[in-house]
This record gives C-alpha cells, sequence and structure tokens, in this order.
C-alpha cells in the first residue's frame, strides 16, 4: 500500500507538472491576448475640421470632384526672379569657416550665379509636369497631389497603392526618382514584378501647391485625417503608407487614426522622445555592453557617444526648429521676399542633414549628392508659391501642442511596419526603442549609406526596402 500510494502521489506529481504549467500558459496567453486587443482598439479620434476663410458653410456639400492640374509659369514670374537675383547683397565669408557658420556665402554667390544664368525654370516646369497632377477640396482647402499608375502590370500581379509623404524643406519632387522604381521596377532591375505600386504623393497642406490652412490649429492630426479622406476619395480602401521628417509623424498619425484602412508603414525616420530612469540606465549600459540593453553593434555606432550625437548635433542642427516652432512668421517674411535668402535656408538643411560631414567642406557637399537643377527646383517650389512662411507655421501648430511630439506615442501603432535607419539620419532610433510604440516591426534595415532625404538621395537603396517590407506583409 505504501508503495502504491507513492506511485500515485508521483503520477498526481506528473499531471500537476504538466497541467499547472499548461494551465499558466493558456490563462497567460488569454491575458496578453486580452491587453493586446484591449490596446488595438485604442486609436486617435478621427475628429473633423475646417481651414478653408471664414466660418464654415451651414450648408451645400463639399465639392468633392478630382481636377486635373498642371504646373505653369510665366515671363513676368521669371524677369521677377533674375530682378531679385540680380540685387543680391554678398556677404563675405569668413576664412576657413566652410559650413560651420550657415550657408558659406561663397559658394551661395556662384549658387545664385548658375540660378541666374543657367537655371531653366521652364525646362524643370516641363519635368514637374511629367507625371499627372491633381487637385481636390478637402475641408475647405485645394490639396494637391500627383497620382503615378504603372505602365504594365504583370499578369496575375495586384498593384499595390502607397501614399509617400515629404516633410520640410522638401516636398513632393523629393519622390521623382523614387516613383518610376516603384511603378515600374522591373524596367530598372528590382525585381520581376511580383510588388507593383501606385504612388499617390500629396504636397501637406501650406506646402507647394496645396493651399495654405486658413485656421490656426493645422497640426499632423488635421493632415492625417485629410490623406485619409484623399486616399477614400481616390477608392482606396487599404493602403499602404510611406514618409520621413513631417511625413514620418503624418503616417504614423495615420495608422494611428485608421488602423483598419493601412495594410503596412515604412518609415525612414522615427520620431521617439521616451524620456525616464530606464531609458538612461539603458544609454548608460548600452555605452559598454550594447547587447545587455538590446542594442546591436550597429546601433552602438550610430549613437555613441551619446552626448555629441544626440545633444551636440541636434542643438546645433535645430535652430530652425526653434524659431518656427515659436515665431515663423517673422524669420519667414524675409524668406519669402528673398530668392536668396530662401535658397541658402533649405539648401542648407540639404547639406548638413545628407551628411554630417559636409560640415566642414566650403561647398557643402551639395553637388556630391544632387545636381543644382534639382536643388534649385524643390527651392523654386517654395518660391512660386509663397509656401514658405506656411510651411513654418506646421512647427508652431505640432510643437505648440506637444513640445517633445510624444503625446501621440501612448497610442501604439499595430499595423505593420518596416523602419529604413539611413546612417546620416540626424537622430537614430534602434529597433528596441522603436518597438516602445512600433509594436509590430516586421522589418527593421540598418542602410548602406544615406541621410534624411532618403527618397531624393538613394531612391534605389529606399525603393528596394520598401519592396522587400511590402513583399513580408503580403506574406503574412
Amino acid at each position: 500500500e505504501s508503495v502504491l500510494s507513492r506511485i500515485r502521489s508521483f503520477e498526481y506529481s506528473q499531471k500537476n507538472a504538466v497541467l499547472v504549467p499548461a494551465a499558466a500558459v493558456g490563462i497567460g496567453g488569454m491575458l496578453l491576448y486580452w491587453l493586446r486587443s484591449g490596446r488595438k482598439i485604442k486609436t486617435i479620434d478621427i475628429g473633423d475640421g475646417w481651414w478653408g476663410t471664414g466660418e464654415r458653410p451651414l450648408e451645400g456639400k463639399e465639392d468633392e470632384s478630382i481636377r486635373p492640374f498642371k504646373i505653369e509659369t510665366s515671363d513676368k514670374e521669371i524677369e521677377d526672379l533674375h530682378q531679385r537675383l540680380d540685387q543680391f547683397r554678398f556677404t563675405p565669408h569668413l576664412e576657413g569657416a566652410a559650413f560651420h557658420y550657415g550657408f558659406n556665402s561663397s559658394y551661395l554667390r556662384k549658387v545664385v550665379a548658375y540660378w541666374r544664368n543657367q537655371f531653366d525654370w521652364r525646362k524643370q516646369v516641363e519635368i514637374l509636369n511629367k507625371y499627372p497632377h491633381f487637385h481636390t477640396t478637402i475641408e475647405g482647402i485645394d490639396i494637391h497631389f500627383i497620382h503615378v499608375k504603372p505602365s504594365y502590370v504583370p499578369h496575375g500581379r495586384a498593384v499595390q497603392p502607397l501614399l509617400m509623404v515629404h516633410g520640410w524643406p522638401g516636398s513632393f519632387y523629393e519622390f521623382y526618382k523614387i516613383i518610376p522604381l516603384l511603378t515600374e521596377p522591373s524596367r530598372h532591375g528590382l525585381n520581376e514584378g511580383d510588388v507593383v505600386f501606385e504612388v499617390i504623393c500629396p504636397s501637406i497642406p501650406g506646402y507647394g501647391f496645396s493651399e495654405a490652412p486658413h485656421q490656426k490649429g493645422f497640426d499632423s492630426i488635421a493632415t492625417a485625417r485629410i490623406f485619409h479622406k484623399l486616399m477614400n476619395r481616390l477608392g482606396f480602401k487599404e493602403y499602404y503608407l510611406q514618409g520621413g521628417d513631417w511625413g514620418s509623424r503624418i503616417t504614423t498619425n495615420m495608422a494611428q487614426m485608421l488602423p483598419q484602412s493601412v495594410k503596412g508603414l515604412h518609415l525612414n525616420l522615427v520620431f521617439i522622445a521616451k524620456q525616464g530612469l530606464g531609458r538612461m540606465i539603458s544609454i548608460m549600459l548600452g555605452a559598454y555592453i550594447p547587447w545587455l540593453v538590446g542594442l546591436s553593434r550597429e546601433d552602438a555606432r550610430l549613437i555613441y557617444p551619446f552626448m555629441q550625437k544626440n545633444v551636440y548635433d541636434v542643438l546645433r542642427e535645430s535652430g530652425y526648429l526653434h524659431i518656427q516652432a515659436t515665431k515663423p512668421d517673422t524669420a519667414g517674411c524675409g524668406l519669402n521676399d528673398s530668392p536668396v535668402g530662401l535658397a541658402a535656408y533649405i539648401l542648407e538643411k540639404f547639406s548638413t542633414w545628407t551628411d554630417k560631414s559636409f560640415l566642414h567642406k566650403d561647398d557643402g557637399g551639395l553637388e556630391s549628392k544632387y545636381s543644382l537643377d534639382e536643388l534649385l527646383t524643390n527651392v523654386m517650389i517654395y518660391w512660386v508659391t509663397s509656401s514658405i512662411v506656411s510651411s513654418m507655421r506646421f512647427y508652431k501648430e505640432n510643437f505648440s501642442k506637444d513640445p517633445d511630439l510624444s503625446a501621440h506615442n501612448r497610442v501604439g501603432v499595430y499595423v505593420p511596419t518596416g523602419i529604413a535607419a539611413f546612417p546620416q539620419e540626424i537622430v537614430h532610433t534602434p529597433r528596441i526603442w522603436a518597438k516602445d510604440v512600433y509594436r509590430n516591426i516586421i522589418t527593421y534595415s540598418y542602410m548602406a549609406r544615406g541621410g534624411h532625404f532618403a527618397a531624393f538621395e538613394e531612391p534605389k537603396l529606399l525603393a528596394q526596402d520598401i519592396m522587400q517590407f511590402v513583399r513580408k506583409v503580403e506574406q503574412l
């Protein structure tokens, strides 16, 4: 009896050894599912808005037509530009200053001479018009966008709609080199046509050919809502999103607002401003034992020395931000009146945000990555539309409500997410930090080269990463 009792006791303990952990796993799984389900339904309220002049009309439906649009120029516009360029007042540069004091005035003299005597705005307008442009009215303002469809779709392949959103001081023109790679990938040796896109590139309201808001308060949430309405108006129920700079913030808000409409979100810049003791300890330990706090060797290379790369460098590059987040109209008025001032202000960002080492070059390294025609075309989009002030106001509208751009981080992003980490980006966000907000990261790529203006500078690298991401999402 004693032996039998021990055998029964042993069998009972063995059953417990299996059942108890199994039950714990089951209950834990249900609890985790419940918690995640609760989080998934937390979204940003889509709300509504009116950004036209005066009060919103009480009656009458908004014109939802999509109207073809064409960029045009005139002799008067070009003559006015040339007169202003002819009156350029040169400021002697400091010897050996390179770009450490901002845009080098001696190199600026060369840029202005090229702009005045060789740059052909009419030719660039033809290039801008090579893709179909449209206007449509949403929430009282005219929204500009280009919509490019593939000329050929391999049999049996679905065309994926992709909304690409620019930032400041860029424009829809940043995407001109990447669009053919995405809409006709097989022609450019990217793949066998298994992923094909139709690309929609809107101008953020107040940028370029999108009408500026006439009311205060137009932020990334309002932009996200308008772009969802745009995609819906174009007949899309589900679509992919891609963005960097403000485009990253806007597309992230879109994913947080209507996750059921977003098949996937691809970013080349991630805003994470989480503070606290845990992050501080992680940063301190990561300098010596990065693997212990979830940092890769590449992460460590990109974020250390921490104070230099994440404090000093950021302070040096963000003086414009403080101006634009507080009183944008003051500096903006001067930029809107002077094409030379506008070019210096914008192109300085294309120098150091493309590669930090360009700070040490007399020409800012600008022509090593871009042509003067490309750079000046982007400047001209701001100049001919008088949109520099309204584009700068976007900073005030966002930062006045959310000083460290972290308010929306409490709403997790659960849509499939791809992140392309370019080594020369202003700040680097490791995958383990990005997961605080982006809970469903499908791909995270350390890019071989490139900086802040990824689509403009390294279109093929970015296109390949977008395709890799979408391919994986479609296989889920």
